[in-house]
């Protein structure tokens, strides 16, 4: 499989935490847009250019799987990877890990598909302009 690779790390502030100061499990999925936001800054691939071209592209499918506890203070690295496919669908892995002491934190998935901005119809074919975007990018062989 052919994948592209990004990473942030995101401070954990205290509005991100439960009462035990642990960061709280819906935030993932903040973490998850974060690295989103800056994948697609990093590759040239934004929201406002699939809007531009003509398409939403909501999140159909997302997995967290939570493997330990980062708390108020600390800070968190997102990995997150870019799978190639043939259907007309994003899908992203992502990591977060604890950066105080290394340990895996999550981990998880999203899927987005191609809606139609104009009538939201779903595409089952890949538009053009990312099929485009797909065939500039310098894709790695995944580990």
């Amino acid at each position: 499989m052919k994948i592209l690779k990004s990473s942030l790390v995101v401070p954990v502030r205290f509005s991100e935490t439960d009462a035990m100061g642990v960061v709280w499990h819906g935030n993932y999925l903040k973490f998850f847009e974060d690295a989103r936001e800056k994948f697609g800054k990093e590759f040239g691939i934004e929201y406002l250019d699939m809007y531009r071209n003509g398409y939403f592209t909501p999140i159909v499918k997302s997995e967290i799987n939570h493997k330990a506890s980062i708390f108020y203070g600390e800070e968190a690295k997102v990995n997150i990877t870019l799978e190639k496919h043939d259907a007309a669908k994003i899908i992203f892995q992502y990591e977060v890990i604890n950066l105080a002491n290394n340990a895996v934190a999550a981990i998880g998935m999203t899927m987005q598909v191609f809606m139609n901005a104009e009538d939201r119809s779903l595409e089952l074919i890949k538009p053009s302009f990312y099929a485009e975007w797909e065939e500039q990018q310098e894709w790695l062989d995944s580990e």
